[in-house]
């Protein structure tokens, strides 16, 4: 088997986000039981803050369970332009300071610092970081030093909030032995009710089973888990990219002024690519769309715009900028439509006004296209 090589991998967490941004503007809510979420009682839990969770409290929890879980909650709506915003903010200050960094989340971040230990000290350095960060952005931020991804990012969620913690090379095992089969990240629902049928409750006990049995046992997940519980990891750090897109162009056959037509194809295609987006799992922080003249005169607008992932908030955004971009004296030859700023996420952090139906429906649509074609499932207006 393959074990890791000295690497040095940081895991760096923004703690409880959302609720570290919300006491940032308004100093009252520290220490207090907040939720940031939906407002109405069929909204879900986008956020907690730690005073919150002690209650039972945790996200994509339905609202109505978490007021009846702590009453005295304070209840926020939330504002995804800010978080977007903050997030970015954080994302420079690494950006100036590290040379390879990967932004797994909009509040999660990998940085490799392989090589560096022969001029400089990693710890040192990843300390001095999170004091930049919290210094420059008022956010509070936890990390983890490992030889890999994946035993950073498990210290990491040990030492929340506002903590700290280097794992030797070579500890990595003895790191994760006492805990429990829940912190390795994979490990879902169902898999930790059969392992936990079998006797299997600690990473210790997972690392011992032998390899086979574990591939037999799950399969190609189940030699994945063994590799994860004996702290094997060799994924490497995927550098972070600003100007990823998602986009789609279309030439039409006959130049047009068929406002109609035009707005049908900007929804068809915006929610072509926004379920791309989904199917990717990311979010969008940039809205560009693309008009192109008889003429061949071609014009962009772009907008910056809270990440997310959903058609209806997207579609706003792509209508607004098609408005102020569309000279209906002209014919149009060419539509186009582009996302940028994408980072990994689920689109439902960006749906706090939302119910879960809102969230289902999203999910359900999502469901059809993937098992029977993105074409089965169209707006009317896109048609």
């Amino acid at each position: 088997m393959l074990i890791n090589s000295e690497r040095h991998i940081a895991h760096l967490d923004l703690d409880s986000f959302f609720v570290s941004v919300e006491c940032l503007k308004n100093p009252v809510l520290k220490g207090k039981p907040l939720i940031v979420g939906g407002s109405g009682d069929r909204g879900v839990v986008a956020a907690c803050s730690y005073e919150a969770r002690r209650f039972g409290i945790h996200s994509a929890m339905p609202m109505k369970l978490a007021r009846r879980l702590c009453p005295q909650a304070m209840i926020i709506s939330g504002d995804m332009e800010d978080y977007s915003r903050y997030s970015k903010l954080v994302t420079d200050i690494i950006a100036e300071k590290v040379p390879v960094f990967e932004k797994s989340s909009i509040d999660e971040f990998y940085i490799d610092m392989s090589g560096m230990d022969k001029y400089h000290s990693c710890s040192l350095f990843t300390a001095d970081l999170k004091k930049s960060i919290a210094k420059d952005s008022g956010l509070p931020i936890s990390y983890a030093l490992a030889s890999n991804k994946l035993v950073s990012k498990v210290a990491t969620n040990e030492v929340k909030p506002n903590g700290q913690l280097e794992i030797p090379f070579g500890n990595e095992k003895l790191f994760l032995a006492p805990l429990s089969i829940n912190k390795i990240p994979g490990i879902g629902k169902e898999t930790a009710l059969l392992l936990e049928g079998m006797g299997v409750e600690t990473v210790k006990t997972l690392s011992e089973i032998p390899f086979v049995m574990m591939h037999n046992l799950l399969g190609k997940n189940g030699t994945e888990l063994w590799r994860r519980a004996n702290g094997i990891d060799e994924s490497p750090v995927m550098p972070y990219r600003e100007q990823k897109s998602i986009s789609t162009e279309q030439t039409f056959q006959a130049d047009t002024i068929d406002i109609h037509f035009l707005q049908a194809q900007l929804v068809r295609m915006t929610e072509s690519i926004a379920f791309e987006l989904r199917k990717q799992g990311k979010l969008t922080g940039a809205v560009t769309v693309k008009l192109r003249y008889a003429n061949f005169d071609t014009v962009t607008k772009q907008s910056s715009i809270p990440y997310t992932g959903a058609d209806h908030l997207l579609l706003q955004t792509a209508k607004t900028l098609f408005e102020q971009l569309y000279d209906r004296r002209l014919l149009v030859r060419l539509l186009g439509i582009r996302f940028t700023h994408l980072i990994p996420g689920n689109y439902q952090i960006s749906l706090f006004d939302d119910t879960q139906e809102m969230i289902r429906l999203y999910q359900a649509i999502d469901s059809i296209k993937l098992r029977f074609g993105e074409s089965k499932l169209k707006r009317a207006h896109g048609l």
